[in-house]
């Protein structure tokens, strides 16, 4: 990988680990709250710096059903962001305790509410629709110590071409099938979490105040959390093949 893939990577990786840790106020405490939040807002800059292609070409060619629905969600997790930023700093009594920012507390509380949980799940989305390239990453990363070139000159059978059939497609046939068979697993749970946290009564402000469980064990909160996040990257990913496939027939 190129150094500046490497570094896109830890990025994305970075933010999710600190969207993880900011949904998780209650274990933290307010004052690691706003830190790891100015933190996450500061990656999320560092992610468009290092994007800065997408802003540069956001006018330019065709726009396909997957291009507009990543460019859509794009927009969604930059509304969230600056939502999260700006209530954030008005509700500061750390991090942005030095500026002179007074009232608004109710309003801040709202927009912090809503902007973390649909921020949430428009992150989850944005991961799913680039969900490809860390299949790829990890495909490549896995590979690495079959003995098959990944480009073989043309009319050169693999390592794998040349190998005995016998008990080879049940192998294959599984290897394929059971990623999608535990991501599907997975976003069965999330949905599960989805209800069973209330998650629609904060999307749309149905309630004033977020139920925090001060006893709940912090594992079972990131399992949870987890699993929602992966309900959206699985939903988010399969959307876009489907989008791919649906647009590849047409030409």
């Amino acid at each position: 990988m190129k150094p500046k893939a490497v570094v896109k990577l830890v990025v994305d990786i970075l933010m999710t680990i600190a969207l993880l840790g900011v949904m998780g106020y209650q274990f933290w405490g307010e004052e690691a709250h706003e830190w790891v939040g100015a933190g996450l807002f500061v990656l999320f800059i560092i992610h468009h710096i290092l994007n800065g292609n997408w802003h540069r070409n956001l006018l330019r060619g065709k726009y396909t059903p997957v291009r507009i629905l990543q460019t859509g969600i794009d927009l969604l997790v930059f509304l969230a962001m600056l939502g999260l930023m700006v209530s954030g700093v008005m509700m500061s009594n750390y991090v942005f305790d030095f500026l002179p920012i007074h009232g608004g507390m109710s309003f801040a509380r709202l927009l912090h509410m809503t902007a973390s949980h649909w921020g949430y799940i428009f992150m989850a989305l944005h991961l799913g629709l680039h969900w490809g390239m860390f299949l790829g990453l990890f495909r490549k990363w896995t590979g690495k110590n079959e003995n098959v070139s990944s480009h073989p000159a043309a009319g050169e059978k693999t390592a794998r071409e040349d190998a005995p059939e016998s008990g080879h497609p049940r192998t294959k046939g599984a290897g394929k099938w059971l990623p999608t068979i535990v991501g599907a697993v997975i976003a069965v749970y999330g949905v599960t979490v989805f209800i069973r946290r209330d998650f629609l009564t904060y999307l749309f402000v149905r309630t004033h105040f977020v139920f925090l469980d001060y006893e709940e064990p912090v594992p079972l909160f990131y399992l949870d959390y987890l699993a929602l996040m992966g309900t959206f990257i699985f939903a988010a990913y399969f959307l876009s093949k489907g989008l791919r496939r649906k647009n590849g027939k047409r030409k």
